[in-house]
This record gives structure tokens, sequence and C-alpha cells, in this order.
């Protein structure tokens, strides 16, 4: 007998998100309770949980498992102590997902709970991938490297795409998880192989209002020569960068009506983003040696239909191409133009599937 009730709990940067699945993985309750700046009403949290019927299990997301998790493990006090000394490796994410977890154990004290983390799908990178070209003692004693995250978003997307692909050996996928914070992984027989984060969430993509890479020379020269500090650049780069720092505002929607009207700075922040975008789809394509498909999610990636047509002109030179008719259609769904070498796929993300599914394979089949 499977796990009756499993509550996956969902701590974002925006949002905690707290989904109870049956059996079936059919939603008996649901709410959004409103976060910021990793702060959020924990007596809100309470009533709610208290309200959900019969939870029989609770997965909590976990943006950072470092050097020592790996995969899902359950919680007790030896694990909860590691996961409070990796704040500092997330200092935005992990107090929060923390607090989160001890508001919901005061509800449901003898309930057992797993955690379940965003960079443990990335693990199974290969070294060059996740090495950076740093001194040794950097990489070795002080643990830089790159981690990747959006973990569970990615391993549904790619399973989700296999279910349209069907199974094959050697199955060849690029994930692009496109929200407020935005990654691609490099997914080939369901494994990660390379991931546009890295040490933190904001190596990479250009995003909602972070920055994704910049040269880290600018940075330095930032501090050493204009005398800004390193907690203004860092706050810079978090929340008034991306998307935002080009168009003064972080939403896409609002952002391509903005260029569709000529609008040159929302032209340029669209142009930056779709630039970066379609670069590193061909720089995870080649970690792969080839690519057999695209999924886009995320709030751009499953909405902004105008970034994943300009992104597929750009990417045709691999084969990519779709169709204007099932772009603008809505749903799960192939977008694949006919003819096109690689197939493409809008598909909404499901963490707390992924979620409900590690709980399940750590606790096994039965309540407890």
């Amino acid at each position: 007998m499977a796990l009756l009730n499993v509550l996956a709990v969902n701590a974002g940067s925006s949002s905690l998100k707290l989904r109870l699945l049956d059996t079936s993985d059919e939603v008996l309750a649901s709410s959004d309770i409103p976060s910021a700046g990793g702060q959020i009403d924990h007596p809100t949290v309470a009533d709610t949980v208290r309200r959900f019927p019969h939870v029989n299990a609770v997965g909590h997301r976990f943006v950072h498992g470092g050097r020592r998790f790996l995969s899902s493990v359950r919680i007790n006090a030896d694990v909860l102590r590691e996961l409070e000394a990796l704040t500092d490796l997330a200092p935005l994410h992990q107090p929060m997902a923390l607090a989160v977890f001890r508001t919901v154990s005061d509800v449901l004290p003898d309930v057992p709970s797993v955690a379940c983390f965003d960079t443990a799908f990335h693990a199974s990178m290969p070294d060059e991938a996740a090495t950076y070209a740093i001194p040794e003692r950097w990489r070795g004693e002080l643990g830089v490297r790159r981690y990747g995250f959006h973990g569970l978003a990615h391993s549904y997307l790619a399973r989700r795409a296999t279910d349209f692909l069907g199974t094959r050996a050697g199955l060849r996928i690029v994930t692009c998880q496109l929200g407020a914070g935005a990654s691609l992984a490099a997914v080939r027989d369901g494994r990660s192989l390379d991931t546009t984060m890295g040490f933190t969430p904001l190596e990479g993509l250009v995003m909602a209002t972070r920055s994704g890479d910049v040269d880290p020379g600018a940075l330095l020269w930032l501090h050493e020569h204009a005398g800004l500090e390193i907690d203004e650049i860092s706050d810079a780069l978090e929340h008034r960068s991306g998307v935002f720092g080009l168009a003064g505002t972080a939403d896409m929607r609002d952002v391509l009506t903005r260029a569709a009207s000529g609008d040159a700075r929302a032209d340029l922040a669209v142009g930056v983003y779709v630039h970066r975008l379609s670069g590193a789809i061909a720089s995870m394509a080649a970690a792969l040696g080839g690519i057999d498909a695209i999924v886009f999610s995320g709030g751009v990636g499953e909405n902004a239909l105008a970034v994943r047509a300009r992104a597929a002109e750009r990417l045709a030179f691999l084969g990519v191409a779709i169709d204007v008719r099932r772009n603008a259609s809505s749903g799960d769904r192939e977008i694949t133009a006919d003819g096109s070498g690689v197939k493409a796929f809008v598909i909404a993300a499901r963490e707390e599937l992924e979620l409900v599914r590690d709980v399940r394979r750590i606790l096994g089949p039965a309540p407890r």
C-alpha cells in the first residue's frame, strides 16, 4: 500500500507552495502563501497545515544540499544540524526552508519528513562540468564548485518530456526553467550532465532581477575603482539587475508589450534575454553531444511565446523549429514544426510531484 497523503512543501523566493497529494497524485488541498525577502507569516502556515486532511508524510524542498546530500534524505536531528550548517551556501533560501520545516513539524510532530534538494539532481554532473578553474584550496577545502539548482524542476521536466517522446537509450533533452530565477539543464538518460547555475543561483542566464553571468573583473573594478561596497554589489546583482535592470520592470509580459510598440529599452532587454538563452541552449547541446528535445517551462517559458519563437529562430542551425499555431496553444504540449529535427515542448513544472516521488522512495510503501 502506498503512502496515503503526502504534503509537498515548496519554499520559494516569492511564495510558499503547499500541496497535499493522494496516492494517485491528485491534489487534495493546496495553498500559496506569499513570502518576501525570506519572510513569511508562520501562523498562517500553521493554520493552513492544520486544515489539510490526513497528512501521512511531508516532503520539504531545500535549495542546497552541499557536498553532503546528493539525494533526498529523511530528516532527523543530525540531518537538521547539517542543513543548518549549509545556510552560508544559500543565505536567501535555506533559513526560510528551515523555519517552515519547524513550523510544519510543530503542527505535525509525529509525521515523518523528507528533505529533497534542488542541488541533488546535478550531483551526476561530470567533474569537467562541475569544476571551476580556480586555486585548489578554493575547490577542495572551501568547496567552491558548480552545484546547480532548480533540480526538482529539471528532473520532472525531463521525465515528462520522456512521456511524450517514449523512453529510448541516449535521449538528449535540454530543459529550460525560465521563471523569476532561470536555468537550463543538459539531461541525457535522465541524468544531468551540465547546467547554467553554478556555486550560487546567480550564475548563468539573464533572470527577472538577477544579472546572470557578469565578468568577475568588472565586479572587482566596481569595488576598487567606483567605490561600491560588496553588499551594494551583491544587492544590485540579485535585486536590481536582469530584465529589471535593462527595462525597469521584471515582468516579461510588460517588456514584450513595450518592445512590440517600439520601446528601445524593452527591445534591448528582450534581445539580451534571448541572446543569452539561445547561446546557453547551444552550449547545453554541446555538452550532450547533440539534442533531441527542448522543454520550455516557468513563467516566461510557458507564457512568453515570442521568447520561445525568437530563441528557436536562433537555434535553427541545430534543427530547431516551432509551429506558430502550436506555439500559441495552451497546456502541456508539443510545439514542434513539421519536419523539425528537434522536438520542442511546453510543460508546466510540477516540483511537488518530484517531492512526493522522493518521499515515497525514501519512506517506503507503507504509512509510518
